[in-house]
């Protein structure tokens, strides 16, 4: 597979012989950058550092065919080491060619069927970081460490989720389940069972070790955007089985979960066809 080579006045593909973050040479300090994802969220680089993360940079764009290819792999390493809630974190960055809307038809489009991470489009900001870094050719994808220090930039070829896990230091990047922010294990909701899926919308939810307190299902389309918050009301002795009517929704994957007081199910994919 070869990457998609942007040349001034000039749009070709072809194969690249120089590292494709070329201001950042592998054991430079990256600069600070600060954008805004489609959905609306902020982040800083160094905001992100200081927590000890590692940051996973996906350069793209959206007529890219390389980047389409591999944009599923990104997402799977985004959901099998936590979602961005532990020492891995990933993001999508625009060179500048899609607004938010052809961003968000990207990720529909090519994104797989992992939980997607956060996107940042020509409006968010992505123009001016992929300058920064002097990328080129897309997909770039560059690994940062905690200490703003560049450890890759430029992982590839990307043929499996395993590329990127090639260039992780040994033993600093653990996997981790796809929990929110702020939510830990000990306090995760057991036993969640949404089915069937794929479904035409009715589903039924049913929990395990729910504890007291009215329940709540929250429905979130692939990019993170809540698009339903439907009552389930209180759980039976800790457990609860109830029918949901999604069947409004479009054609897609959706990602759920069950809140109750101070406590969150892990999340749960699935699928709508009518």
């Amino acid at each position: 597979m070869k990457k998609t080579l942007l040349l001034p006045c000039l749009l070709l593909v072809g194969t690249t012989l120089w590292a494709q973050a070329s201001n950042y040479p592998n054991g430079s300090t990256v600069s600070n950058f600060t954008v805004t994802d489609v959905a609306g969220n902020t982040y800083s680089l160094y905001d992100i550092t200081a927590q000890g993360k590692y940051v996973l940079v996906d350069f793209f764009f959206a007529a890219c065919g390389p980047c389409q290819a591999t944009q599923p792999y990104f997402n799977q390493v985004h959901e099998t080491y936590g979602c961005n809630a532990h020492d891995l974190f990933c993001i999508s960055m625009n060179n500048g060619y899609d607004n938010n809307a052809q961003v968000m038809a990207y990720e529909n489009t090519y994104g797989g069927t992992y939980a997607h991470s956060p996107a940042v489009s020509n409006e968010g900001g992505g123009p001016a970081v992929t300058t920064d870094f002097g990328v080129g050719a897309f997909p770039t994808y560059c690994l940062i460490g905690p200490d703003n220090v560049m450890i890759a930039n430029d992982i590839w070829p990307v043929s499996s989720m395993g590329s990127f896990v090639a260039a992780f230091p040994n033993g600093e990047i653990a996997t981790a389940p796809c929990m929110p922010a702020g939510i830990h294990e000990a306090d995760a909701i057991s036993g969640l069972s949404i089915h069937p899926s794929p479904s035409n919308g009715m589903i039924v939810v049913e929990g395990g070790n729910l504890g007291k307190g009215s329940l709540r299902l929250e429905v979130m389309d692939i990019l993170g955007q809540q698009v339903r918050t439907i009552s389930l009301g209180a759980a039976n002795n800790g457990a609860i089985a109830r029918q949901v009517d999604l069947s409004d929704l479009g054609d897609g994957q959706y990602i759920c979960r069950i809140v109750s007081p101070g406590r969150t199910s892990q999340a749960q994919r699935i699928v709508i066809a009518h």
